[in-house]
């Protein structure tokens, strides 16, 4: 159950309307998910600096359960979704960074219980 949190100072008419779908397509496809467990969202127009500089930039942070634990599985992810992203956003890979976070299935609830038990 992959969670992705898209965040960029780019204004939000600056973004594709689907742009959440076409991310959560995307992650499905990269992280080997159904999209019907891949959960988005996107903030946008939000005050961001990276490296010192407030010129337009995003973060993505990735998290999911058993697909992102270690530097192999995200040094392909990552690829993949830098070339996404800077496809998507307009921005250079130098101005985009993602943050990877391996979840347990105990950290994740849903209809009332946790994943471990689903």
């Amino acid at each position: 159950m992959p969670f992705l949190d898209l965040e960029t100072s780019l204004p939000a008419a600056q973004l594709a309307a689907d742009l959440g779908q076409k991310l959560c397509a995307a992650a499905a496809s990269i992280l080997g998910k159904p999209v019907d467990r891949v959960n988005v969202t996107v903030k946008s127009g939000l005050p961001m600096v990276i490296g010192g500089s407030a010129a337009p930039c995003a973060q993505l942070l990735v998290s999911s359960i058993a697909v992102v634990g270690s530097a192999e599985q995200n040094r392909g992810h990552s690829a993949k979704f830098f070339e996404v992203l800077t496809k998507e956003l307009g921005l250079s890979a130098d101005r985009i960074l993602i943050r990877f976070y391996p979840l347990e299935p105990w950290q994740i609830g849903k209809n009332g219980t946790v994943m471990t038990f689903l």
